[in-house]
């Protein structure tokens, strides 16, 4: 007689299901990130370390005898530096932030519109309707003057 063994074999594969989470996942922090304030913490973090690059020049030129005095100067323009230079930052990156957006979105529009336009070098309704839009007379409202 004839036996058969039903195995049961999982629909999805493991890996896969766990790359979809991960993508997932990826995903919503993407949508939750704040590309403005990583951008001002980012400046600030440039001028901050400018600073201390230069506070540590002139630390160098001191005698070894003053080494604590020149580290705590060196901490207190770094500390200075970060709370003086905080929401400065913030609005340089919150407007370069706008700047970047509203350049892609121009260029976003200019890419539409050439595929527009070169759509409208085929198709003679669509560059009838443009030249309407635009004011242009097209044929058939010159044809309606002779």
């Amino acid at each position: 007689m004839t036996s058969f063994a039903h195995v049961e074999y999982p629909t999805e594969h493991p890996g896969v299901v766990r790359a979809e989470n991960a993508a997932a996942a990826l995903k919503s922090a993407a949508a939750h990130f704040d590309g403005a304030r990583g951008a001002a913490s980012l400046l600030l973090a440039a001028v901050v370390s400018a600073l201390l690059v230069v506070a540590n020049q002139v630390i160098d030129t001191w005698t070894e005898g003053h080494l604590l005095a020149a580290w705590m100067v060196l901490w207190l323009v770094a500390f200075a530096a970060l709370a003086l230079l905080t929401s400065p930052a913030r609005r340089a990156g919150v407007a370069l932030r706008g700047t970047v957006l509203a350049w892609a979105e121009s260029r976003r529009r200019a890419a539409e519109d050439q595929r527009t336009w070169q759509v409208a070098l085929k198709d003679p309704r669509i560059m009838a309707e443009l030249n309407h839009a635009m004011g242009i007379p097209t044929v058939d409202s010159i044809r309606k003057y002779y």
